[in-house]
C-alpha cells in the first residue's frame, strides 16, 4: 500500500488499544480526534495507518468508521476471505451498539425516549441536518446519571446516518459537551484537545458470524467527570 505525503500532518498525542485480536478481526479502542482511515489532511496520523504499521497487515480494513471526534470502538477486517460475513453484520443491523454521551441536562423529556427524524446532508459537506420527511435516522436514549446541570447519557442507535446521534441531541436540547459543529457550527482554529468532543462508543456486541460465539467489546476510556 501507499499513502501520499503531507508536508504538514499534525500530530495526534493520543494512542489507541487493541482490545481483540484473531484471524478475523482487529478490535480497537480508538481515541479522540483520530480519523478512522485517510482523509483530508490525516494520512499517517489515522487508525488504519498506525494500526497497519503496527501489526503488519497489509490488507486491514476497517468494517466501519467513527467520526474523528468520536472515540470508542471500532472493529477491523484482517481476513479478506470472512471480511463479507462482518461487512453483513453492520449491513443488516445485526451490531448492537451502546454510546456514552455527556450533555447538558433537559427536565423537559421523560426518560428513556426513542427519537426519529430525517437526516439529510447540510449547506456544508461535512455537516447533517434534519429535514422534513420519512425518517432515516431512529435514536433510543435515556440516562444513567445526572448533577450539576448535566447528565450521562446511553445512547442507542437503531440506524446509522453519519452524525446520527450528535444532530439528534442538538435537536432535543441536548447537544454533546464540545461539539465544535452541533447545534451551530462554532469558529476555531485547529483542534483543541484539551476539549474533546463528550461521545464514546462504549460497547459492540454481535454474534460471531464464523465462530458463531457471542461477542461483545468495551471501550477502557472515560468521559470526563460531572
Amino acid at each position: 500500500y501507499y499513502y501520499r505525503e503531507l508536508e504538514h500532518e499534525l500530530h495526534v498525542p493520543f494512542e489507541e488499544a487493541i482490545l481483540y485480536q484473531d484471524d478475523n478481526i482487529v478490535v480497537a479502542d480508538k481515541p479522540h480526534f483520530l480519523p478512522t482511515a485517510p482523509v483530508g489532511q490525516y494520512v499517517k496520523e489515522t487508525l488504519l495507518v498506525r494500526l497497519k504499521q503496527r501489526l503488519g497487515i497489509d490488507h486491514l480494513v476497517p468494517l466501519h468508521r467513527l467520526d474523528r471526534e468520536t472515540a470508542g470502538v471500532l472493529i477491523l477486517s484482517t481476513n479478506i476471505a470472512t471480511r463479507d460475513a462482518y461487512h453483513a453484520l453492520f449491513r443488516d443491523n445485526r451490531i448492537s451498539k451502546t454510546y456514552e454521551a455527556i450533555a447538558p441536562w433537559n427536565p423537559a423529556h421523560a426518560f428513556p425516549l426513542t427519537y426519529s427524524s430525517r437526516i439529510e446532508l447540510a449547506e456544508k459537506f461535512y455537516r447533517r441536518q434534519e429535514v422534513p420527511g420519512e425518517p432515516n435516522a431512529i435514536t433510543v436514549i435515556d440516562v444513567m446519571e445526572q448533577r450539576n446541570g448535566l447528565a450521562r447519557y446511553r445512547l442507542q442507535p437503531v440506524t446509522g446516518k453519519t452524525h446520527q446521534l450528535r444532530v439528534h441531541m442538538a435537536a432535543l436540547g441536548m447537544p454533546i459537551l464540545n461539539d465544535p459543529y452541533y447545534p451551530t457550527e462554532k469558529a476555531r482554529k485547529g483542534d483543541d484537545f484539551s476539549l474533546p468532543l463528550q461521545l464514546l462508543a462504549r460497547t459492540l456486541a454481535f454474534t460471531d458470524p464464523v465462530t458463531g460465539e457471542e461477542r461483545c467489546f468495551e471501550s477502557l476510556q472515560q468521559l470526563c467527570s460531572m
